[in-house]
């Protein structure tokens, strides 16, 4: 893992805390994301080719809500295991950490909103 700051990340907080990696799929569900983020990229093939075949623009943006549903969907439980594993055991821990996931989780949310 890259000792930089990922983009968007608050001073690197994803990297390793107390020998303890923090950010990754920790409860187990990195299979079911997996699933449904090739399920979404064969939606996004499945787009290109619409558009390739000039279908009708309501069927293309009917898909396109699809596809964001779906990545929509995978972005929610990213959140709710950061919250319930990352954000809480920082807080539990207290110190700085904890100001950093909780801005981490903060911004994270703005973006979703956002999008």
């Amino acid at each position: 893992m890259s000792e930089q700051a990922a983009p968007g990340s608050v001073d690197g907080a994803h990297e390793a805390h107390d020998g303890h990696q923090h950010g990754y799929l920790h409860h187990g569900n990195k299979d079911a994301y997996l699933k449904r983020l090739r399920r979404v990229e064969g939606q996004v093939r499945g787009l290109q080719r619409m558009v390739e075949e000039e279908q009708y623009c309501i069927d293309i943006l009917t898909q396109v809500s699809a596809a964001t549903k779906a990545l929509q969907s995978v972005a929610l439980g990213l959140l709710d295991e950061h919250l319930g594993h990352c954000v809480a055991e920082a807080v539990q821990e207290g110190g700085p950490e904890a100001d950093v996931k909780l801005a981490e989780a903060s911004q994270a949310i703005a973006r979703l909103v956002r999008s």
